[in-house]
């Protein structure tokens, strides 16, 4: 039954400040007992920046720096960056690492919604991903990917327990009730738990930010396979551990039948 840890914050437009970020908190979650670290998607650099000059490799330094924190501490850490892709545009990754692992999940669905097209400067990715931690299988998705519940029951088809959901929640009228509801909707979907970590609202703060990007809502939750929330965040920075256990993933999905009576 592993140990999660959700760390909720507002990234700066610096990766060199973020680091210090990343290192403090994930400091804090492995003294609370998580074996897993998640941080939200563009924790490497908020939305709203050009990204291009920013991305890295995976074996680059900001992904080896984050992979140092991790093995420091004993545990896997997964956080968003950017990495770089073809036609000077970037891969929206999620960087996976620490526990022996190192490697990436290309962000599948583009933002291209709302107003934003993540489109124009993020190339898409195409390959599901999982890994797996102290026996339990953990699905990766990002932000958008969490419109799409055909990716959540892919992820479960191959053995995923939980999906982890690093996120910059775009802001506006229901944005918030979208983001709990698209949670609850794909834990049920699928029979996984789902950790979704957001950036924290830079209002909480007193952050400035591009006010055309998403910057993040806060208000990070987790639901387990039958949509009964299990821990929530407010707006602000804030960190939440929550025990995931595998054997309830199987439970819901022998309750609910959805994966077996699917028909298309």
């Amino acid at each position: 039954m592993p140990r999660i840890g959700l760390c909720q914050l507002t990234s700066d437009t610096d990766p060199g400040a973020n680091l210090r970020l990343l290192a403090e908190r994930t400091a804090a979650a492995a003294a609370e007992g998580a074996r897993v670290v998640v941080f939200p998607e563009a924790s490497m650099a908020r939305f709203g920046v050009k990204l291009a000059p920013l991305a890295e490799p995976l074996d680059g330094p900001w992904a080896k720096a984050v992979s140092a924190i991790a093995d420091e501490h004993d545990v896997l850490v997964v956080a968003g960056m950017f990495t770089p892709a073809d036609e000077g545009r970037v891969h929206n990754t999620l960087l996976v690492t620490g526990l022996g692992q190192h490697r990436g999940y290309h962000k599948i669905h583009l933002y291209d919604a709302f107003g934003f097209r993540e489109s124009d400067t993020v190339a898409p990715g195409g390959e599901p991903a999982t890994i797996t931690v102290d026996g339990t299988v953990l699905g990766l998705a990002t932000c958008y990917d969490l419109r799409f519940p055909a990716l959540f029951q892919a992820l479960a088809d191959d053995g995923a327990a939980a999906v982890l959901v690093p996120a910059s929640w775009g802001a506006g009228d229901g944005k918030r009730e979208q983001w709990e509801l698209l949670v609850r909707a794909r834990a049920l979907d699928s029979g996984c738990w789902v950790l979704a970590c957001g950036q924290a609202d830079p209002a909480a703060t007193g952050t400035e930010v591009n006010p055309k990007a998403p910057t993040g809502i806060g208000h990070s939750i987790v639901a387990d396979g039958f949509g009964r929330v299990r821990g929530r965040l407010g707006a602000a920075p804030e960190l939440l551990v929550v025990d995931v256990d595998p054997d309830l993933a199987e439970q819901a999905r022998g309750a609910t039948g959805v994966l077996a009576n699917r028909r298309l």
